[in-house]
């Protein structure tokens, strides 16, 4: 579910409520009483859980682009001759 944030005309208090996206704003403000919280526009708040489900979900084999791997294989070429 998103987070909402909304502030109140009257008084100014600020405020996040997690709500689905199918309810209703929110308008009576808990500090003063009035019916006068207005939605605010912001940036998206959700968080990603799981360990890793999307580096390596759907790949299969040597494409998985895992974390402290090299994504290019030009690069890890250019260390393996650099070793030699």
């Amino acid at each position: 579910m998103p987070i909402y944030e909304y502030e109140c005309k009257e008084c100014g208090h600020q405020l996040e409520a997690i709500q689905k996206i199918s309810d209703a704003p929110l308008t009576a403000c808990p500090e003063c009483g009035k019916d006068s919280l207005q939605k605010q526009i912001s940036a998206a708040g959700f968080r990603l859980k799981g360990g890793g489900w999307y580096e390596t979900d759907f790949k299969k084999g040597s494409k998985k682009n895992l974390a402290g791997t090299s994504s290019s294989g030009a690069a890890s070429k250019s260390t393996d001759k650099a070793a030699k």
